[in-house]
């Protein structure tokens, strides 16, 4: 046996995939009984017409059967004389681009179908581009209903020769291209005579003897993500994880990043069973000689392979119905660490059939860009090609947690390296205590006409009255002075609410009481500015109804709006977000500015008297 091949079956919708697959386990017997007993019956009943539907034995979802395309990921284990294989089927509609991303991203081998009647498609290219995303350099083209086309040498030769003028743009260890007919058997398990003029191996035999480029993780140095700390009592505390590349012995020194701290190996426990060494693809638990402030997300490193930073160039495949702009905010996932980050720059997108570099403000679904990441915190990463775990991350959305993106590390940056953050003798707490009051951002959200200037203004004349210090960020000023080179655009709207955000965090550290009064339309971004200004942070919602906002309209903006004059107004021709779980909730249209501002002052309260 040559060990265990990971492949994945991918192409455009109905190039035979799953019939592929099928044909190749019952031509092989590798069906226990009941599975062909069943694939016969289901057959009979199915849309074949009789005949054996192959791809029922890797269809299993009744939507799947009744439609007669893949939707899901279907895993397949099987083993022959000279190797055992895990085979991810997966669809091809557009639509389902999500789930054919997650079987990429397990396999070590793809096997890309083309359908003979139709070429190389746009849904061709844009699987095999993500598979090369994926890091998959092996490839297997299929080109798949030859019995269509009458087993035609030119037609294959044709195809042939487009497939590998496209794939010479990727990096490729193997290439392979195999003419077939799923449905009928030729060149799946055996050689067909009604194709002579092939003289290679049928698809069978090359996935038996390909050897797919190693990743020889055993031979680099050590590397460990952290996944948990392990402290059954007192005595003991242990790091647990998964070893992904090198070796371990005790008494080996560690370097614990992104501290940069070092220590020696006391001891090394896999599974429960003490061991002198582990190895790459080991989970183990290692306990060091000294105690060093290690959690989840720190990596442990045999030298210095690895880079620590907060901004890296990443290739990414957006899966999000939503688009993506440059300042939307998201939770990166890279490793064991989970950490909030900000798509600051999309350099360009990827045209899937050219794979030119086009100029791009937003990205759609299924599309594939390079962008700049930045995070909140300094961590740890490398480029993809030298360390999958730490090059590999997906985006997950603040609000809905859905994961928006899945990428791969091109290259960390450094624009940063010199820039640390400057320690004081006088700190938050040393300023806040001086003024006697605990520092805060009220963050007003609502429509334009909605009264959160006015609250704001009454508030803030209590607040001064009581004896707080505080300062007052209103949008109009701040778009007349800080942010006047900004527009209304979604992109302009994002970056607006995050400087508006680092300039309250500041105010914050001087110890003031902050009342902001933003539309701020857009629940991802008042989490990133509750992410960036952190428990000083309160949401005070203004929910009074559109219909009276626009009757009192005092800046005119609506009647403007209505007439086209206001681009992307919020409200009329922008949506507003209304907060699921604001803080505090005020309505103008029910209670008068003083009674708004008696409630607000009432919840606060305890707020404010935590330091005075």
């Amino acid at each position: 046996m040559d060990g265990l091949l990971k492949f994945i079956t991918c192409g455009s919708v109905d190039d035979g995939k799953s019939t592929l697959i099928g044909h190749m386990l019952y031509d092989a017997k590798l069906l226990f009984a009941d599975q062909e007993q069943s694939l016969q019956l289901d057959s009979k009943a199915g849309s074949a017409g009789g005949e054996m539907d192959y791809s029922l034995l890797l269809d299993g979802l009744m939507a799947e059967r009744e439609q007669g395309i893949t939707i899901d990921v279907a895993y397949r284990y099987f083993t022959t004389n000279r190797r055992s294989f895990i085979v991810a089927d997966t669809p091809g509609h557009e639509e389902y681009t999500r789930n054919m991303a997650v079987g990429a991203s397990f396999a070590d081998l793809a096997v890309i179908l083309v359908d003979a009647t139709k070429g190389v498609l746009i849904q061709t290219k844009r699987h095999t581009r993500i598979c090369a995303l994926m890091g998959i350099r092996d490839f297997v083209f299929v080109v798949n209903k030859m019995d269509l086309i009458h087993y035609g040498q030119q037609q294959f030769e044709s195809i042939e020769k487009d497939i590998r003028k496209f794939v010479a743009e990727f990096p490729c260890h193997t290439l392979k291209i195999i003419p077939v007919s799923a449905t009928v058997g030729d060149s799946i398990n055996s050689r067909s005579d009604v194709m002579a003029w092939y003289h290679g191996e049928t698809l069978l035999e090359y996935l038996e003897q390909v050897e797919t480029i190693e990743d020889k993780s055993d031979e680099k140095k050590f590397c460990m993500p952290v996944q948990r700390t392990c402290r059954p009592h007192l005595d003991f505390r242990g790091f647990q994880g998964q070893i992904e590349s090198g070796n371990i012995s005790k008494g080996d020194k560690i370097t614990v990043l992104p501290s940069g701290e070092s220590a020696h190996v006391e001891r090394i426990y896999i599974a429960d069973q003490e061991s002198n060494r582990a190895v790459a693809g080991q989970p183990v638990t290692l306990r060091l000689d000294r105690e060093i402030d290690i959690s989840r997300g720190c990596v442990l490193t045999g030298e210095l392979p690895c880079k620590v930073s907060s901004l890296c160039q990443v290739k990414l495949l957006w899966m999000d119905d939503d688009s993506l702009y440059a300042g939307k905010n998201f939770i990166l996932k890279l490793g064991t660490r989970m950490v909030s980050s900000t798509v600051m720059k999309i350099s360009y997108k990827i045209d899937i059939n050219s794979g030119e570099r086009v100029p791009a403000e937003q990205i759609f679904k299924n599309e594939i860009a390079v962008c700049e990441i930045n995070t909140a915190e300094r961590i740890v990463m490398d480029k993809f090609e030298n360390n999958k775990v730490l090059g590999g991350f997906i985006l997950i959305d603040r609000i809905t947690n859905m994961t928006s993106a899945c990428g791969t590390v091109e290259k960390v940056l450094n624009r940063s390296e010199n820039v640390t953050w400057q320690e004081l003798d006088i700190t938050k707490e040393i300023r806040a205590g001086q003024k006697k009051q605990n520092p805060l951002t009220l963050w007003f959200t609502g429509l334009s006409g909605s009264g959160k200037s006015t609250l704001v203004n009454e508030l803030e004349k209590r607040l001064v009255s009581a004896g707080y210090h505080t300062m007052v960020l209103d949008g109009d000023n701040i778009r007349l002075g800080l942010n006047k080179n900004l527009g209304f655009s979604r992109q302009d709207r994002i970056e607006n609410i995050r400087r508006i955000s680092e300039v309250a965090k500041l105010m914050n550290d001087a110890g003031l009481i902050v009342l902001t009064s933003f539309i701020s339309p857009f629940e991802a971004d008042r989490q990133n500015a509750r992410g960036i200004i952190g428990e000083e942070f309160v949401e005070v919602y203004v929910s009074t109804p559109i219909d009276i906002c626009e009757k009192r309209d005092v800046k005119g903006l609506y009647k403007k709006a209505r007439k086209g004059e206001i681009p992307e107004f919020t409200g009329i021709s922008s949506p507003y977000e209304v907060p699921e779980h604001p803080d505090i909730s005020v309505d103008t249209s029910v209670k008068t500015v003083e009674e708004n501002a008696d409630e607000i002052m009432e919840k606060i309260q305890d707020l404010l008297n935590g330091c005075k």
